[in-house]
């Protein structure tokens, strides 16, 4: 493959949308997440200050979760294996949580993240846009 890709990846819990460029044309990709929100509520009580209460057992809704995470963050690395350049951008810390995963288990891919930055949430076009823009910066940047 002569033309290695440069990839975008916006991610929250949700959803992530994988774009890549090159100098004719962008695409993008969505993998859903599929990490269910846990709403969890406190344990039953009594009417008497001080009385006895049942404890939540949250752990093992965070254990869930954590599963579903690495699920999540498996699907979206299977995307970047062709990538020359990788930048990450999203709302929320779940992209902290996304490059951390990416520099324990996926060496190869986490050497290839260039930045990983804060946006708020977009159309599909600004964030076609935003990594389009991303990548003519650095070339230029490169090049001076």
């Amino acid at each position: 493959m002569e033309n290695l890709k440069k990839i975008g990846v916006w991610l929250d819990k949700e959803k992530a949308h994988i774009i890549c460029v090159d100098a004719e044309k962008s695409t993008m990709k969505t993998i859903q997440s599929n990490v269910e929100n846990f709403n969890i509520h406190g344990g039953s009580g009594t009417r008497f200050k001080g009385g006895p209460q049942d404890v939540v057992q949250d752990s093992r809704y965070l254990e869930r979760e954590k599963n579903q995470l690495k699920l999540y963050f498996k699907n979206v690395t299977l995307e970047l294996k062709e990538a020359q350049a990788i930048v990450i951008f999203g709302p929320s810390k779940i992209k902290e949580r996304f490059r951390k995963e990416l520099q324990g288990k996926y060496k190869a891919v986490s050497a290839k993240i260039e930045a990983v930055k804060t946006a708020d949430s977009m159309t599909n076009n600004q964030m076609k846009a935003l990594v389009r823009d991303y990548f003519k910066l650095n070339k230029t940047e490169r090049s001076s």
